[in-house]
């Protein structure tokens, strides 16, 4: 069984929460995992000017997803960060490019999962999950979130994201904030409980 990860990150935060979760789902037995990136679509010149060069460069031997990457996989968990309230571009351009999956039927039944990222506590973590999860419907795919049973969501003790939609962080207005403990245990949680999921169906 595999699960791939596919992630956008412009300066590391959804890249700890896509390794995260990658880590929780290799845990159920006989699952092989893959962590890819959605590909850049930003010039270079503007990645310096938002300072984000050297992440990217560090990224950079990380694969890009493929349309056969996901039509290959059982399980897809999607980590996608906010841009005002919605996906990225980067996110966005490659799912408009599958639209050949679609019309064969290749992801329905697979299971879908979205994480994500905001600046701000309330800066559109759960409205780009819900919107992002929109797209995934339309392919059919089974939509698994973040159960209650990860009690780290529950938490007063500490800012942090994550709702049932998925697993989240918060960044910081300038992305000072890496994701905390409690948020990686949250990503992890919710690679394992896909993994399950698509053991189950794949049955």
């Amino acid at each position: 069984m595999k699960i791939a990860v596919v992630f956008y990150s412009m300066y590391g935060h959804m890249h700890a929460m896509a390794e995260a979760a990658l880590e929780g789902a290799v845990t159920v037995p006989g699952t092989e995992g893959g962590l890819y990136r959605f590909p850049e679509t930003l010039d270079p010149k503007v990645l310096e000017m938002l300072g984000a060069t050297e992440v990217q460069k560090k990224l950079s031997s990380i694969p890009e997803v493929t349309l056969d990457v996901i039509k290959d996989a059982d399980g897809i968990i999607f980590g996608i960060p906010t841009r005002f309230g919605n996906m990225p571009g980067q996110a966005r351009a490659f799912f408009d490019t599958t639209g050949q999956l679609w019309a064969q039927g290749a992801l329905i039944g697979k299971v879908g999962s979205v994480m994500s990222s905001s600046s701000t506590q309330h800066g559109g973590q759960e409205s780009t999950i819900l919107t992002s999860i929109v797209t995934l419907m339309h392919h059919g795919m089974v939509i698994v979130g973040l159960p209650y049973s990860f009690q780290g969501q529950m938490t007063i003790d500490e800012i942090s994201g994550s709702s049932p939609y998925g697993a989240s962080t918060i960044t910081g207005g300038k992305g000072e904030r890496m994701p905390s403990e409690n948020e990686l245990s949250a990503a992890r949680f919710q690679g394992e409980y896909v993994a399950e999921i698509a053991k189950k169906l794949s049955t």
